[in-house]
């Protein structure tokens, strides 16, 4: 099964790559390795925005976390063709629009490492850091960047 059929598999759609919201690329190919700039969870109508948790749940945030990943492999696959062409993720930054108290960062985060590993198997493991911060672009809930190995 392709990683695009285990994303359907799993009930999700793979939208397409959105156009950079400000002075960057989405994406910077150095040899084997692709760096992602960072994706917010905002597909269509669906979004997540506010503070966690007191406006964004931890599970609503973990939503948030998966539908963000979810655009950066869009970008990954506009870039190679294909999501079959990734050799491993290498690895996840996860930013969470969070309150002061907030420390649960890593089980938010936890949305998209875990969506990685059920998509990718074991190349979606993957090294990560997990921050809280005081806003995110547009209010949004999570920010995700990737580094990942192609073929």
């Amino acid at each position: 099964m392709t990683p695009e059929e285990r994303i359907n598999a799993l009930g999700f759609t793979l939208p397409e790559a959105a156009a950079p919201i400000g002075s960057y690329v989405n994406c910077v190919r150095s040899g084997n390795l692709l760096h992602i700039s960072g994706g917010l969870p905002i597909v269509g109508e669906e979004s997540y925005k506010g503070k966690v948790p007191s406006e964004c749940g931890i599970e609503e945030a973990q939503k948030a976390a998966r539908l963000a990943v979810l655009t950066r492999l869009a970008v990954v696959k506009a870039e190679m063709g294909t999501l079959s062409a990734v050799k491993k993720i290498v690895s996840l930054s996860g930013y969470v629009n969070a309150e002061p108290d907030f420390t649960a960062h890593p089980q938010v985060i936890n949305g998209a490492s875990d969506f990685l590993v059920e998509v990718f198997g074991e190349a979606g493991k993957h090294s990560r850091a997990a921050v809280g911060v005081s806003s995110l672009p547009l209010g949004v809930s999570v920010e995700i960047s990737l580094v990942v190995e192609v073929l």
